[in-house]
């Protein structure tokens, strides 16, 4: 964006005096827009007009129809323009805890050291520092809309305390909340998902609720049945069941199939190694599912495969997610790039030394599920998901001149294979301003440096004895 002749700063003092002016105009132009609406596809060289909150018109010259009159104009040159990503599925609560088991063998040390070890030490304040800090790293990397898994909901100041770290941070929140695995809590969930939704809900801000696919972890009060879907359904909300693994939940699938509990309202976290017939009870009822990429592959969660194959031989277009920060990446180039690279080693082996073709994803696939599919997955795809006039402004500005993307020769490419945070320039969610030119804004990194590891010492001088290794 270095061809604007107005100074950034200039451009940025406008956005930030007319930031509370709910009909505020922002044209980019110049860029090549990506918008992952099949109708719009690809501009490339293109305008996005922003009123307010919404995308008000996406085109060739907008200026010739009036656009610029009276609006805040973004030389986006050298720019491609993409719908923010959508992150299906992050234990946010976690974050301090970064990386802290990199190598992590298998579910069972996962579970045992963060769920056992670590979860019960956390304080109300710990879980809004941890999910604070997974929100701003979230949008500081294109990340516009955060599903927050949140399953140490100990008490209601725990739930409060993770909730209000969303709205803080101005990113598009999914609050997903589920009691703890181990340890004391006040048992007040589900029940209390009810008055957050009252208390917090909003255009920005939703609620679903997360269960477990067995009872197997952590015994049967966490499991999806019918009493939980019940519940949601009632309060009208989305279900996220995370640990759908193996042939427990493949035979828990088609008991929901057979109760009537499956459909577009529920998303099935992971889903490695279910059956085929599971599979097909997921097509049939349009259930969604949130692939974790890195975390199936590195962790070794069942198969340890994606089902990404599995789920489109049923016609399902997944969602992808991040899963835990303790001891995978936080962004979704990775997701993206890893999906893409596991499926098409899958296919090529797969036919290796036969006369079959392989079958292989593409980069406009793995983009198509970063976005659109995600915002479907988490029951947002009216909202946001695409560069669709009508939709939520929640878009990036992505930089394609730098060194690590010139020359910019196919858009979709780069942003899949080229692009990391530093070419994050700026950040729209909800038609605010959260990033420009490349720094995430109105964030004190010295002091939630010290908040964050204030919370990190206190969780490793607390936490059950065995838990650090």
């Amino acid at each position: 964006m270095h061809h604007d002749h107005t100074p950034r700063r200039s451009v940025l003092d406008q956005l930030r005096r007319t930031a509370g002016d709910p009909d505020r105009r922002i044209l980019f132009t110049g860029a090549t827009v990506v918008t992952m609406d099949p109708a719009l596809r690809v501009l490339s060289s293109g305008d996005v007009l922003v009123e307010g909150a919404t995308i008000a018109a996406v085109g060739h010259d907008l200026r010739a129809q009036g656009a610029a009159e009276g609006a805040v104009v973004v030389d986006a040159a050298g720019t491609i323009l993409t719908p923010g990503f959508v992150d299906t599925h992050r234990h946010a609560w976690e974050a301090q805890l970064r990386r802290i088991m990199p190598d992590v063998d298998d579910l069972g040390a996962y579970v045992t050291t963060t769920l056992l070890g670590y979860a019960p030490a956390y304080r109300p304040e710990d879980m809004y520092i941890g999910t604070k800090l997974a929100a701003l790293t979230a949008i500081d990397s294109g990340i516009t809309t955060m599903l927050d898994f949140s399953h140490n909901s100990r008490t209601a100041a725990h739930s409060d305390a993770a909730v209000r770290a969303l709205l803080d941070t101005g990113i598009r929140g999914v609050h997903a909340a589920m009691g703890p695995h181990f340890g004391s809590w006040d048992h007040q969930w589900p029940a209390d998902v009810a008055r957050l939704r009252e208390q917090y809900g909003s255009e920005l801000l939703t609620f679903r609720l997360a269960t477990l696919a067995t009872d197997e972890i952590a015994g049967p009060d966490l499991a999806y049945g019918p009493a939980l879907a019940r519940f949601a359904r009632e309060l009208g909300i989305g279900v996220s069941v995370d640990a759908v693994f193996g042939a427990p939940s493949s035979q828990a699938v088609l008991a929901w199939e057979r109760e009537g509990l499956l459909g577009p309202d529920l998303t099935l976290i992971h889903s490695t190694g279910l059956t085929s017939e599971a599979w097909r009870a997921i097509g049939a009822s349009g259930t969604t599912i949130a692939l974790a990429p890195t975390s199936d592959a590195q962790i070794g969660l069942e198969s340890a495969i994606p089902a990404v194959d599995e789920a489109l031989s049923v016609g399902v277009r997944p969602g992808l997610s991040i899963d835990v920060e303790v001891a995978l990446a936080s962004d979704m180039f990775t997701q993206m790039r890893a999906l893409h690279a596991i499926q098409r080693m899958r296919a090529v082996n797969g036919a290796y030394g036969t006369d079959r073709e392989p079958v292989r994803i593409g980069t406009a696939d793995v983009l198509d599920f970063a976005t659109l599919q995600g915002a479907r997955t988490n029951g947002l795809a009216h909202v946001t998901g695409s560069l669709t006039p009508g939709k939520q402004a929640d878009l990036l500005v992505i930089t394609a001149e730098e060194l690590n993307n010139m020359p910019l020769n196919n858009p979709v490419g780069t942003v899949v294979l080229g692009s990391d945070a530093r070419n994050i320039d700026t950040v729209l969610i909800a038609g605010q301003v959260r990033k420009f030119d490349g720094r995430v804004l109105d964030v004190d990194l010295a002091a939630l440096r010290a908040e964050v590891t204030a919370s990190r010492d206190h969780l490793l001088a607390q936490a059950a004895p065995g838990t650090t290794a």
